[in-house]
Order: structure tokens, then sequence, then C-alpha cells
């Protein structure tokens, strides 16, 4: 954050991506379980942008709807003409004109810059400078443009295209993002022309036009895993990769064990607490949240729930969206949980599917229950209460409310709500017959023979 000063930030997404091989645009592909583009959007906002312009290519509504969703304050504009970077900055020329005090550039493909990056960008435009230009050390600086220092600062960004033999000996490369002063950043790229090998207008142009007008012009450096961008599926796979690994040290740092952390895959968002515990193999899809000394055991799937303290997943545990456990909860090996809350020290051990439902303090679930939410066309909530006992391979069929301290006998179909401490058994009554069994094999076997005689 910059106080004081206003920010403009323009995210360029009119990439076509067809090296995706895909339908989908390519700044909708995901990362962690968020879109390019929103990565992008999150950055730039948690850098403190007052204001963000998405550029978006023609006939793609659906990137637009993602900005709004994301964002619903953002601006977007549409590139019509693919004609380089510097022309797809100027699609926000309005939003350009309004004199914020910084303008960063930003990519949708680049899903891994941190804000902290966005904020030392503006943070040189405070201190002085009217340019401030992103760069890394490249192991590999082929394809990618050279910048070009001298007595501290940038002088040029020449694509690799158009570099000398000398210049392509420059690792420090050119990130494909800026941030510019606001009170001269239009006339920059308007001055901007194409005069590159390309017969495109280059945003890197933005240097040597700013030193031709007496302006200061710096570079700031990132690790180059940071600025890594994503053009096909393996780059894609490469980003998913870092994301991960910064996340499970985020996660390790924060308190949390991961016996085997290179298994471990984390949303986004994912949020865990101290002394948490997460054995092998746990995927953690969008909005998961575990709290101190929860233990997730292995091979377990999360997505849109809560863990409550001291709570237990799995092994094999399964919890979609809308489920909530509370502290001391046990969601054991086979358990689907969707939609449903489960009060303090429930235990759902195995084997068992809970959907939309309540299920009260200290209540036990047998294994094989199911709550049976759905007729084909609605779905209605079972409610169980406090200390009740469903015994194993029942179906509870809702709408139905089983009472506290209620006993739902092994095998019972429950179609009626159960009172307070009642005994309920929803089953046939066994019946036995004496010897039937013995003389069932006597008959089955003498027609077993019998058809063999036949056959023959």
């Amino acid at each position: 954050m910059q106080p004081g000063r206003t920010c403009l930030a323009v995210i360029l997404a009119a990439g076509e991506g067809t090296r995706m091989k895909s339908q989908r645009p390519k700044v909708l592909h995901q990362v962690a379980g968020r879109s390019l583009l929103g990565h992008a959007i999150a950055a730039v906002s948690a850098a403190g942008a007052d204001a963000v312009v998405i550029v978006v290519g023609p006939d793609r509504p659906e990137v637009a709807a993602e900005a709004k969703a994301l964002l619903p304050s953002a601006e977007i504009v549409v590139q019509a003409e693919r004609r380089g970077t510097a022309h797809a900055v100027l699609a926000a020329r309005e939003a350009l004109a309004r004199g914020y005090d910084d303008v960063l550039v930003a990519f949708a493909d680049t899903p891994l810059l941190r804000p902290q990056t966005y904020e030392a960008l503006r943070a040189a435009l405070a201190g002085g400078a009217q340019i401030t230009a992103l760069g890394f050390e490249a192991r590999d600086p082929t394809g990618y443009g050279r910048m070009v220092i001298e007595h501290g600062e940038l002088k040029a960004i020449v694509e690799h295209k158009d570099a000398s033999e000398a210049e392509r000996g420059i690792t420090l490369c050119f990130a494909g993002l800026m941030a510019l002063d606001g009170r001269h950043a239009l006339a920059i790229l308007e001055a901007i022309g194409n005069v590159n090998a390309q017969n495109e207008y280059y945003l890197t142009e933005a240097i040597s036009i700013a030193g031709s007008k007496g302006l200061k012009t710096v570079a700031h450096v990132a690790p180059e895993s940071e600025v890594q961008g994503v053009n096909d599926r393996a780059q894609l796979a490469a980003a998913e990769a870092e994301f991960q690994r910064r996340k499970r040290l985020e996660v390790m740092a924060g308190g949390a064990t991961l016996i085997a952390p290179e298994t471990v895959f984390f949303s986004h968002d994912t949020k865990i607490g101290q002394d948490v515990l997460i054995e092998p193999n746990v995927v953690f899809g969008p909005g998961v949240s575990v709290a101190d000394e929860a233990v997730i055991h292995a091979f377990s799937h999360l997505e849109g729930a809560e863990v409550g303290p001291q709570a237990s997943v799995g092994p094999y545990g399964r919890l979609r969206p809308g489920a909530k456990l509370g502290r001391k909860a046990r969601v054991g090996n086979f358990v689907e949980i969707k939609a449903a809350d489960l009060g303090e020290g429930v235990k759902v051990n195995h084997l068992t599917y809970i959907g939309d439902a309540s299920v009260g303090a200290d209540s036990n679930i047998g294994a094989g229950t199911i709550t049976c939410n759905y007729d084909g066309f609605l779905k209605s909530r079972t409610t169980i209460g406090i200390g009740a006992f469903v015994g194993s391979n029942s179906s509870l069929v809702a709408p139905v409310t089983i009472g506290d301290g209620a006993y739902i006998g092994s095998g019972s179909v429950i179609t009626r709500d159960v009172p307070a401490d009642a005994l309920a058994i929803g089953r046939g009554r066994q019946v036995e017959r004496e010897g039937w069994a013995k003389s069932f094999r006597a008959e089955s076997q003498e027609k077993k023979k019998n058809a063999a005689k036949t056959k023959d």
C-alpha cells in the first residue's frame, strides 16, 4: 500500500492462448482453484489498486463475466485488434485520463505475482521514478526482452528479435509488468510507435520514450519462479506446482504438520490453524478452513467445509460444500458429509452419507446410515437431536426429525419424526422357518441334477 497515492491497475486479458488446446479462454484456466485472471485481480487489489480495468479480446464475454463476478467494480474494455501490449493498455485510455498517481500494468496469465511485488513497483514511483519495470534473472533468456541497466537506471528494454549479439548476452529480462507515473502514463503510451521488427506497439518502448523526456526509469527484480507466465498446459502445471510449494511452506510456517508435504494440495483460500496434523494424500478444494489441533487423515478430500478444533476427518473422508464439523467431531473412513452441521463430539465413523442435515452434540451415527435428502425433485433436511443414537444401516427419509436422546434401531427406515428419548424401529419383523435352508439346498441340488441330465 502507498498511503495517499491513488492507483489504477490495467490487467491485460486479451490473449488467445491457442497453445492451451482448449475451448476455454486461457485466463479462465485455474491454478489452485482460482482462475488465472482471478489471481491477477486479487494481487493488484491487495496491492492497493483503487480501480481495475480488464482488457479483453473481442467475442470473449466469459472473460468479462468472470472479471465482474470476482470484482463487480471492474471496468471492462475491449482490444478489438491485437497490435501489441502498449496498444492493449491504451484500450483503457479513458481510465488513464482520470489522472491516477500510479498505473500498474499486469497480465492475467501471470498468476504467481505477489501483492508485495506490485507494492514494490509502486514504492519506486513514490520514491521519484516515473517508470518501474519488473525484471528477473533468467536461467535461459532466449525469447525474452533484455533490460539494459546503466548507472542504476533502466535505459532500454530490447526485444529478443531486435537485440544485438551483445544485448542477447544480458540475463536480466523483462517480465512484462510495469508501473508508470500517472501524470506521464498516457503521453508515454500514445508516443509509442510500431518501429520494431514485429510491427507492433510494444510496451517496452515506454522506457526509451521516458528517457528521451528526461524521466527516471528503474528496474525491480523478482524471482523467476514468481513471474512465470502460462501459455500451455505444461506451464499451467508448473504454475500449480509453484503455488503448492509456496502454500505448503506457508502452512507449515503457521504451525501445522504435513507428514508428506509434496502429497498435500491446497486451494488458494485454504485456511489451516495451528497444531493441525495433515496426513499424506489430502486435497483441499476451495473454501476450506481447519481449526487448531484438528487432524485430517490420509486420502481425504475437502471442499467448502469448516473443520472445528480437535475434530478429525478420514482416512478416506469426503467433506462437500456446506459441511461444518464442531469441536471434537469425528468423520471416519468412507464417510461423506454435505450441507450438514455436526455438533461437538458427534461421531460418524464409517460408511455413511449425511447430507442436508443437522446433528446434535454427542450423537452417534452408525455405519451405513444414509440421510435420504432427495426425492428426485426437491431436497429436504434431516434434524438429529443432542445425544441421539442411530443404529447401523439406517435410512432417515427427509424431512424428518430425530429427538434428543432418541434411539434408532439398526436397519431401520425412518419416515416419521421420532420423539426425544424414544426408540424407533422401522423394519420388517424377523421370521424363522426351522429346517427351511436344509430343504432348499436338497431341492436345489435335485433341480441341478435334472437340468444336467436334460442337457446331456
